[in-house]
Order: C-alpha cells, then structure tokens, then sequence
C-alpha cells in the first residue's frame, strides 16, 4: 500500500463536538465523519496537518446558501471576524483534544521531519500542530508560546479578514483577487514566522496576500490544499501566475479533495471516479513540476466525492494515479515524499 501524508484535515474540531466518548471515536471509529485511526490505517494515511480552526456564526440572511453553492454562480458573505479572546480559548481548547490523542499512543506531534518519520515506523500517526487562521495568537509573544507547544504550520487567515489579513470569499466563478493583503500586523506575524521556521500556509488567502508572504519570507511558499484556478475557477484555487510565483521557491500546492473547489462547474456535490482530481494534478504537475504537488485533503471539512468519502478510500485514488499513467517514483512523491522534502527546507533552513 502506498503511504500518504496529508496537508490538511479539520478532525480536531469533529472530534470536540462529539462529546465524551471523543477518544473512542478517535480509536475505534463511530462510522461518522471522514477519518479516524482505523480509517487512516486502512487508507495507508500515516500523517498530516491538524488543523486548529475557529468556526464563525451562520450568516443568516434568508438564502439558503447550501442549496446555492449547489448550484452556481454564487458568492456567500463571511461572518464577521472572531474574537481574539474567543479564539485564542477555541484553539487551546482544540489543541488538548490533539495532545489527548497522543496520550493514546496512537499519535504523534511531530516538530521535525525526523520525528514525523520515526512516528511512520513505529506506525503511530504524525501530526502537525496547524493553525488555520490565526485568530489564536493575540501578539507576536503568544507566537513563540504557540511555537513551543508545537505550532509548525500557520495560515493567517481563514477566508473571513481577521487582524492580519484577507481571505478569499467563497465565489464562483471568480478571481482571488480580492481585496488588500496583509496588514502590518500581518506582514510582522509573516516576518516572526520566517525567523522561526513555522510553515507560512497560503490556502485561503487572497491574491495580494499571497504576494505580500512572498516579499517577505524566504522559506518555500505553500498552500498545503488548494487547486488550480485554471481547471476550477473557484476563489480558493491558485491561478497559473500564484503557481509560478510558487514554482519560483521550489514551493508546493496539496491538492484539495472538496468536490465544489474540483469540479469544473463548481457545484458543491458529489462526483463518481476521479477525472477532476487528475485534471488538477496534471495542470499542477505542469506549473509546479514533479517536487511541488502533494496531497491535501479537507477531511472533516468538506464534501468529498462518492469514490473518495473517508480516509479508507485513499488506495482508491492512488490507484487512479496508476491507471493515469503516473509512474510509482511520481506516485510516491505526490502522496508523501514531497511534502517531506518540503518540511524539512522549511524547518531546517
């Protein structure tokens, strides 16, 4: 079975709303939702991004925007920021269900490369501490706080603005150029990341955003899941010139599994097989060459396709793959050796 590793799952905040038996639901599975340990066994998942992720009220304007994302154009309001204080106490509150799960033994909060390989061997899950959208970090102290407790990964926004930047809205079909980028805020917190070598994520940013991490760090640009623009025109998917402004750093796109961000006509439903998943990589493996494109699923955060609803249904894309004609070299970079490659350029520069 091929291994893979994951640029990004939202299993921390399922996991906090299930309730007393959290664990069990981690160990054993209660058949909801899209990963937990047997799944990720039986997938051949061995890691991936954690995603710490504070969820914003439902806008409630009469439209039911569900059934509007279904079928579009559409354009969906984002809530109002979070609060600081709410968020910083969310995150933590995240952050110990995932130090509960490596209490089990069946997990690990890898800080290094190293650890995440030796964690594969002894065939416990690696995680990575991610945060997505970093309404948990009231001031560049609480930064270092966040990093020696195992922060390796941060996206500064998550679609809706906050202090330190602007997401993209959830439209379609339309550009990611939208709005300002960075605040001043935002460019320090990117600067504070480069020096301590957290993993810079661009998913969910806007175009400016983008630009602004890339005057500013010097470490590869990563959006760990995201598409292309050019095959899906949603906000949330890079446009060739965000591929090869990401190419330009040795940098790496994880593609994002959700059915509305793949599909060329960007309804938010399920799909049979996987040409879409294959239109993508083909057009990322174009721009971004052999090194740059991984995986990156939205597992508990997104609708998924029919053939690929749960962790466990992995080796059904990777046989896909094969049957596209990838070579198994080219197979076991996209599902896990690259994002090595990337994590320790990143980490250890």
């Amino acid at each position: 079975m091929t291994p893979v590793f994951d640029g990004h799952n939202d299993f921390l905040q399922r996991l906090i709303e299930d309730g007393a038996d959290a664990l069990k639901i981690w160990t054993e599975g209660d058949g909801t939702g899209q990963i937990d340990l047997p799944r990720l066994q039986t997938g051949g998942m061995f890691g991936g991004f954690f995603a710490l992720w504070v969820p914003s009220d439902a806008v409630d304007d009469g439209i039911d925007w569900k059934a509007r994302q279904e079928n579009p154009p559409y354009a969906v309001p984002l809530a109002d920021p979070v609060g600081t204080d709410a968020g910083i106490a969310h995150m933590f509150r995240l952050t110990s269900a995932l130090l509960a799960l490596e209490g089990t033994g069946t997990l690990s909060i890898c800080r290094t490369v190293d650890e995440i390989l030796a964690a594969k061997d002894a065939g416990r899950i690696a995680a990575i501490l991610h945060m997505e959208g970093a309404e948990g970090i009231a001031d560049p102290a609480m930064l270092h706080l966040w990093h020696r407790i195992g922060l390796r990964s941060l996206g500064p926004v998550w679609s809706r603005s906050n202090a330190y930047g602007h997401g993209v809205p959830f439209e379609f079909p339309a550009s990611p150029d939208t709005g300002p980028g960075l605040t001043a805020a935002g460019k320090a917190l990117i600067a504070e990341c480069d020096r301590l070598r957290i993993l810079v994520d661009l998913a969910h940013l806007n175009l400016k955003g983008i630009e602004d991490v890339a005057r500013i760090s010097g470490a590869p640009l990563v959006s760990t899941h995201s598409g292309a623009h050019a095959i899906s025109a949603s906000t949330r998917n890079l446009t060739d010139a965000q591929l090869e402004l990401i190419a330009g750093t040795g940098g790496l796109v994880g593609l994002n599994f959700a059915a509305g961000f793949t599909r060329e006509d960007g309804r938010r439903l399920p799909f049979d097989g996987f040409d879409p998943y294959l239109r993508h990589l083909d057009h990322l493996l174009e721009k971004l060459g052999e090194n740059g494109v991984a995986l990156g699923s939205d597992f508990d955060g997104a609708q998924m396709p029919n053939d690929l609803a749960q962790a466990s249904d992995l080796p059904r894309l990777i046989d896909a793959m094969r049957q596209h004609g990838y070579g198994d070299a080219l197979i076991e970079k996209i599902s896990w050796r690259n994002w090595m490659d990337v994590l320790r350029r990143t980490w250890e520069r």
